[in-house]
């Protein structure tokens, strides 16, 4: 697929800047240097996103705007730990990321693409792997109603209108899977539809009736995408919040409802420990519950921290032990600034900036040290001053 002389081109400029080799096109006549830059990017992407993948030599990568869109590593098996049976087709193939790990865990796994380039690329790399995939070139819209029944469908609906701008809700992406929905369920018993993490999770359950979990994933912090299954043996959704924070997997589950029903005591006094929620729990809106389950005391109905004597190790987010409280007043943001050069400053249900306190504190960031300006069940302000628990991820 990659002519001789271009894959040597490669080999030897795998390190090098992909800009600069671009300007000194005219000096290598001989190579394809569109190819060899696109190459050359996609395998430093995948060192860090797809290690395994980027470990195999010979392995063919698409342009960038697929490997920025493709899944990571961490979240395809992920979603194959969810699945398994006998059949499953993925509708939406893109590079073949999420396929390959899924194909794992099925004895015939269908790869459809419309995007004849991609479908060449996912060839080539599931051949090179040893992965059995039968791969389709073609609409997915047009192919599904004569696609024999799966026991699983995977879907990740483009997440770009025809301008090439970003869309986040469900009907605004391609294909539809709210009009699909019905259809997605003939085809298949159960349907993993993978969704930005932008999307709002009520409205999603509202607009798709068979929604029976969804997976909110994380991944060092940063929420990366949002896993909507469908069954025809609807029940009440569950929802699990994952997040993998390097060899750390902190996961919470619970019934929307509980989140609803569950009352939490409020309090103006900081005890031993303070907690704070990782990005997935804060996606899903789980605020009041997580104070239930641990014993914990929220700081106010708007501030999402929560404190605590007791340690709990398996929090799903960051724990810090609590070393000083300062008020908001103008001498005790002078004191503080005169004590500390530097810190880790966060703000949360506050009236200020995390950049506009750090001025005014003239703070420079990092360090050992964690200052969280917030607000107390008392109304009152103040900055709490803390240390990561070592074993905290």
């Amino acid at each position: 697929m990659i002519d001789p002389q271009t894959a040597a081109f490669i080999r030897e400029h795998s390190h090098d800047n992909v800009h600069a080799l671009s300007l000194q096109a005219a000096r290598y006549p001989q190579v394809d240097m569109r190819v060899a830059a696109t190459q050359i990017e996609g395998r430093r992407i995948a060192t860090t996103k797809l290690p395994a993948w980027a470990a195999v030599d010979g392995v063919i990568y698409p342009v960038r705007l697929s490997m920025e869109q493709c899944s990571s590593e961490v979240t395809a098996r992920y979603k194959a730990s969810l699945v398994q049976g006998h059949k499953i087709a993925d509708l939406t193939g893109g590079f073949g990321i999420d396929c390959s790990y899924l194909s794992d865990r099925f004895e015939r796994t269908t790869y459809i693409e419309r995007n004849e380039e991609l479908c060449r690329i996912a060839r080539h790399n599931f051949t090179l792997m040893g992965l059995d995939i039968h791969v389709i070139n073609g609409n997915s819209t047009e192919i599904l109603p004569s696609l024999p029944h799966q026991d699983w469908i995977f879907i990740d609906p483009a997440r770009r209108d025809g301008a090439g701008k970003k869309v986040v809700g469900l009907s605004d992406c391609e294909p539809d899977v709210c009009q699909l929905e019905e259809l997605l369920l003939e085809k298949a018993t159960q349907v993993m539809i993978k969704c930005s993490p932008m999307l709002d999770i009520t409205l999603a359950m509202h607009q798709l009736r068979s929604v029976s979990e969804v997976h909110v994933v994380s991944v060092s912090g940063e929420c990366k995408e949002l896993l909507l299954i469908l069954s025809s043996d609807t029940h009440k959704p569950r929802i699990t919040t994952v997040n993998f924070q390097g060899k750390h997997v902190q996961t919470f589950a619970y019934m929307p409802e509980e989140e609803q029903e569950a009352s939490c005591s409020y309090t103006a006094t900081l005890e031993r420990y303070l907690y704070e929620p990782n990005s997935s729990m804060m996606k899903a809106g789980c605020f009041r519950l997580p104070a239930l389950r641990y014993g914990f005391h929220k700081l106010h109905r708007n501030t999402h921290l929560y404190t605590s004597d007791s340690l709990v190790p398996d929090f799903p987010g960051r724990v810090f032990e609590v070393k000083n409280i300062d008020g908001f007043g103008k001498n005790e943001l002078k004191r503080l600034s005169s004590e500390l050069k530097k810190a880790n400053i966060a703000v949360r249900n506050f009236p200020e900036r995390t950049d506009t306190l750090r001025k005014r504190l003239k703070m420079a960031d990092g360090g050992d040290i964690y200052l969280f300006a917030t607000t107390l069940a008392d109304e009152k302000r103040v900055i709490v001053q803390c240390e990561k628990v070592p074993f905290a991820p």
